[in-house]
C-alpha cells in the first residue's frame, strides 16, 4: 500500500477521505461547500493548488479540477492566474441588499426612494378606487398589461428616446421582478454573463438562484469597456451582458453615447443578451448632456429594457416597464405568465392615472428635487469627483481605506448606529478587490438632519 506524504503536510483544506462517494468531483465540490458554509474555511483562504489536493486524495488532477469548477460557477470560490484558488469574500452570506437597519440606526444602506413623497399620490388612490371599472382592475385578463396602461407607459419614458411600441411591452411587478423573468426566460443554469465588476447585489443572487455564473469585465470613466468584454467573449462562451448604463448600483458610474455604441457592436458580434437595467434613466437624460439614447435602440431584437417607476413614482406600487425585442415577446410572455400570472392592474391603474393627469410628473420634480439636496449635503462631506459618476443619483459610492473586510466594517459601524453596505457585497465575479468603497444610500433616512449626523460619524469613523 502506497505511503501518502501529504498526510501530514500543512495544507489549508484537508477533506476526509473517508467520507468520499462516487462521483468524486460531486463529493469533493459538496464537501468544499460544506466546509465553506460551517467557516472551517473563512473568506479569502487559499485553498490547496489542483495538483497537491489531487496528490493529498491519490485521484486524477482533472476530478479536482471538475470539482473546484462547480464551486466557482456557485460563486463560492474564485482563481487568480499566477496566485491561486481562494474563498470568495460573500460565499458565507447572502449579499441580498434588503431593509435591515434597527429603528434607532441612521440608514445609509438601504436604497429608498424618498417615501416622504407618497403623500402625493393618496388622492389619486381614491380616486381609482371610486373608478365604476374597478372590478376589471382584480381579474386575470390582460397578462402583460391593459392598452391604455401601456400608453401611459410608452408616455412616461418619452423624455429617455426609447423606441418601442405597446407590441414589445410587458407591466412587471418592479425591477427585481422583471430581472427574475428575463434571467428565466432567456437563460438556462450554467449559461454566463457579463457585468461590471462592482454589479447589482440582488441580481448576484438571483444569478446564484438560477444557477448562472457572472463574468466581470474592466471598466474605465467611459464605462464597462468593450475592449475587455470582446476579449473575454472570444476566450469564453458567454451568453448574456447586465448593464445599468444610466447609473450603475452600486459604482453610480454612467456608460457615456461613446462607449455605448462600441459595447452594442460587441454585443451584437458576440450574440448576446442584453439585459438592460435603466431605473434612473429619467434622471440622467436630464442632468447628463451626454445622453441619448438607451442602448435599446442600438440592439432592439437582442435586448430587453427595464424601466421601473420606483424611483420616479412610487417604489411601494412595485411597477416596471419591460421592452424586448420581437424575438423574445414569446419567451418573456410565457416567463411572466408562470412567475406572475400578471402584475395588478389596481397598481397599474394608480400608476397610469398619475401619468395621465400630470400628478406624476410633479412627484418626478419633487423627488428630483430632494435628489440634488441630498446630494449637495453629501458632496459637503465628501467632495465630489467628476469621474463618469451621475451627478444625482440615490446613493453614492466612497473609498474607504480600511485593514477589514467587508463584514467587520458594517459591524464596526453599526456599533456607531450608522448601518451601510460594504463594497463586498457588489463584487460579481467572486474575486476580492484591492478597493474599498461604502455603498451610501442618501434617500433612506428620516431626515436630512438625520442625513447629515450619519455622514458626520462615517467621517469621523475613518478620519478619527
Amino acid at each position: 500500500m502506497p505511503i501518502n506524504s501529504f498526510d501530514h503536510y500543512p495544507m489549508s483544506w484537508k477533506p476526509m477521505k473517508d467520507s468520499l462517494s462516487r462521483p468524486l468531483y460531486l463529493s469533493i465540490a459538496d464537501l468544499l461547500e460544506s466546509d465553506i458554509a460551517n467557516g472551517s474555511l473563512s473568506p479569502g483562504t487559499k485553498l490547496p493548488p489542483q495538483r497537491e489536493l489531487a496528490d493529498f486524495l491519490d485521484i486524477n488532477f482533472t476530478t479536482i479540477t471538475r470539482a473546484y469548477k462547480i464551486c466557482e460557477k456557485k460563486g463560492l470560490i474564485y482563481a487568480v492566474t499566477g496566485r491561486g484558488t481562494f474563498v470568495s469574500p460573500n460565499a458565507t452570506r447572502s449579499t441580498t441588499i434588503s431593509k435591515e437597519a434597527k429603528f434607532h440606526d441612521i440608514d445609509l444602506a438601504f436604497g429608498a426612494s424618498f417615501e416622504q413623497t407618497n403623500g402625493m399620490i393618496i388622492e389619486t388612490i381614491q380616486k381609482v378606487s371610486s373608478k365604476s371599472y374597478l372590478d376589471k382592475l382584480l381579474t386575470y385578463n390582460d397578462p402583460t398589461g391593459m392598452p391604455h396602461h401601456k400608453a401611459a407607459a410608452i408616455d412616461w419614458m418619452k423624455p429617455i428616446k426609447i423606441q418601442a411600441t405597446t407590441d414589445q411591452l410587458a407591466i412587471v411587478s418592479g425591477a427585481q421582478n422583471a430581472l427574475t423573468i428575463a434571467l428565466s426566460s432567456l437563460f438556462e443554469p450554467g449559461n454566463r454573463i457579463a457585468t461590471d465588476f462592482f454589479t447589482y447585489a440582488n441580481f448576484i443572487q438571483l444569478a446564484k438562484m438560477f444557477h448562472i455564473q457572472l463574468i466581470p469585465i474592466q471598466d474605465d470613466e467611459l464605462g464597462m469597456s468593450a475592449i475587455d468584454l470582446d476579449k473575454k467573449c472570444s476566450k469564453t462562451n458567454i451568453h448574456g451582458i447586465f448593464l445599468m448604463p444610466s447609473c450603475c448600483n452600486p459604482t453610480t458610474h454612467m456608460i457615456a453615447d461613446k462607449r455605448k455604441i462600441e459595447l452594442a457592436k460587441i454585443i451584437k458580434k458576440h450574440r448576446l443578451i442584453l439585459i438592460e437595467d435603466d431605473i434612473h434613466a429619467s434622471f440622467t437624460a436630464e442632468v447628463n448632456p451626454d445622453y441619448k439614447q438607451p442602448m435599446f435602440n442600438l440592439i432592439p431584437d437582442q435586448t430587453v429594457y427595464i424601466y421601473s417607476a420606483s424611483k420616479t413614482i412610487c417604489s411601494g406600487l412595485r411597477v416596471a416597464y419591460m421592452i424586448f425585442g420581437e424575438t423574445f415577446i414569446e419567451k418573456i410572455t410565457q416567463g411572466l405568465y408562470n412567475i406572475n400570472t400578471k402584475t395588478s392592474s389596481l397598481d397599474v391603474e394608480i400608476i397610469s392615472e398619475l401619468i395621465f393627469s400630470g400628478k406624476a410628473q410633479g412627484v418626478y420634480k419633487q423627488k428630483k428635487s430632494l435628489l440634488e439636496t441630498a446630494n449637495k449635503i453629501y458632496n459637503e462631506y465628501f467632495p465630489y469627483t467628476k469621474d463618469g459618476r451621475n451627478p444625482i443619483s440615490y446613493f453614492r459610492w466612497l473609498p474607504i481605506n480600511s485593514q477589514k473586510n467587508g463584514l467587520q466594517v458594517e459591524n464596526d459601524l453599526k456599533k456607531q448606529q450608522v448601518h451601510v453596505f460594504h463594497s463586498d457585497r457588489f463584487i460579481s465575479g467572486g474575486q476580492s478587490s484591492d478597493d474599498q468603497y461604502l455603498r451610501i444610500s442618501l434617500s433612506a433616512t428620516k431626515s436630512f438632519e438625520e442625513l447629515k449626523v450619519g455622514l458626520e460619524r462615517l467621517k469621523e469613523f475613518f478620519e478619527g
